[in-house]
């Protein structure tokens, strides 16, 4: 069995006695590593990688996490460097947060990063933000799992104020505060969790400007959990008592939050800008598996078994594998949307080219990642030599294809074009949704 080390972060969290023991249960950890109301996150990070590991991976979990399910089995299976979480979070859907799974030679590498000064980035998200440049410089990549986890649910009211005050700060690109609009539309007025999260964000708003300086941005953040208690007995809010399994139990995940009622289906190939049409989508609260490099997915698909049992997590799929089997996938979602994405035709293959250059080179196959992307390419072109003539053809048959086959059942398709200024426009109508004003994602 391999070695699994445990880190778990608390600031007294009310689901923290909880979450550690599903953590034993579903991790089954050889050593387990604490961290207790270490303030800010920054120092956690910076604590956290110091530890002198033993293990072949490193399974960093927050407090506010319930693990709902067993995680050793992928832990003994997986192979790549780092596994995002995809988890059910009370405020915003279906999210990555919270659970990250790291392999040693990652974390080792994080650890002799200096942590950056004067940058927004890192005082925001100092874990991510020292991960990314390790995975830069590795030349490795990250891929994303989903679980059955409940993440920031049954919270002290303390710990929601400074967490929501926080979210404000990391929501101030315009593009950012619209996906936190969005799911705030579904927070209920019966519900004291969402009245909390509201006032924090009106509290961030206000006393931190949005040309604040990083300086500013980071004391008001180090100071957060004092202004939490200060502002909650300012309401005459009155704290939770201890959490019992028996709330647990008990949990729903009934919120429009976590379903749509439809499903999305991204069909455009390779190159066609499909990342910036989910990205729009999660602005219109759309929950979109994207760029799955997930061998479960695959071996669905070639065995026919087009439910797709990701799609119990997510509101629809990303990626160019599902493409080719578009008519089994109206089938059995007979009311999606499908949405195909496409380009003129030598910007594809010029897209194309480059795309194989980076991702199939010999360097870059020894990223597990793209060892996994190249099966992918043979499963969907049957090719992994570059041919321009044979893609060009495999471009036009499947664009061919899949209009041919909706108009005929006078189905759901909408056909973008990104590079040539479809977007908001096209999209929105297409959803039943309004239209935004501003720029479509980049």
């Amino acid at each position: 069995m391999r070695k699994i080390d445990l880190v778990f972060r608390s600031i007294g969290e009310r689901t923290s006695q909880l979450a550690l023991e599903l953590a034993k249960k579903y991790i089954q950890p050889d050593t387990i590593h604490v961290l207790e109301k270490v303030f800010p996150f920054s120092e956690t990070v910076r604590r956290q990688l110091q530890i002198d590991y033993n293990s072949d991976y490193v399974v960093f979990l927050d407090a506010d996490c319930l693990l709902m399910e067993d995680m050793r089995p992928f832990l003994e299976e997986t192979t790549f460097p780092y596994i995002d979480c995809y988890v059910y979070d009370k405020f915003r859907g279906k999210l990555h947060t919270g659970v990250h799974i790291t392999r040693i030679d990652l974390v080792q590498e994080m650890a002799t990063i200096d942590p950056p000064r004067d940058d927004l980035k890192y005082v925001l998200r100092p874990e991510s933000r020292l991960r990314y440049f390790a995975l830069e410089k590795l030349q490795m990549g990250k891929v994303f799992k989903p679980f059955h986890i409940y993440h920031d649910f049954h919270q002290y009211y303390k710990d929601i104020f400074t967490k929501y005050a926080l979210r404000e700060l990391r929501s101030r690109t315009e593009q950012n505060r619209s996906k936190l609009q969005v799911k705030m539309q579904y927070w209920s007025e019966s519900d004291m969790d969402y009245t909390i999260a509201k006032k924090a964000i009106a509290f961030a708003r206000t006393k931190v400007p949005t040309d604040s300086s990083p300086q500013t941005v980071d004391s008001f953040i180090a100071d957060l959990p004092n202004l939490a208690r200060t502002q909650l007995a300012t309401m005459k809010i009155q704290e939770k008592k201890s959490l019992s399994i028996k709330e647990v139990d008990n949990t729903e995940l009934s919120s429009p939050l976590y379903k749509t009622g439809e499903k999305v289906f991204l069909i455009g190939l390779n190159q066609t800008f499909a990342k910036r049409l989910t990205k729009a989508l999660s602005y219109l609260g759309y929950t979109i598996y994207q760029d799955p490099v997930d061998t479960q997915l695959m071996d669905e698909l070639q065995k026919a078994m087009f439910q797709l049992s990701v799609l119990q997590y997510f509101d629809g799929i990303a990626d160019f594998c599902i493409a080719p089997y578009f008519s089994q996938l109206e089938q059995k979602f007979p009311n999606s949307k499908f949405i195909l994405t496409v380009r003129e035709e030598e910007e594809w293959l010029e897209g194309m080219y480059n795309n194989w250059q980076r991702k199939l080179s010999s360097q870059a196959l020894q990223n597990p990642r793209n060892r996994l992307r190249k099966k992918q390419i043979q499963f969907v072109y049957g090719t992994t030599d570059f041919d321009g003539e044979l893609l060009l053809e495999k471009y036009k048959v499947h664009v061919g294809n899949a209009v041919h086959y909706f108009q005929r059942k006078n189905k759901n398709l909408l056909v973008m074009d990104i590079a040539a200024g479809d977007g908001w426009a096209k999209l929105c109508p297409f959803l039943g949704k309004e239209v935004l004003t501003y720029p479509f994602p980049s």
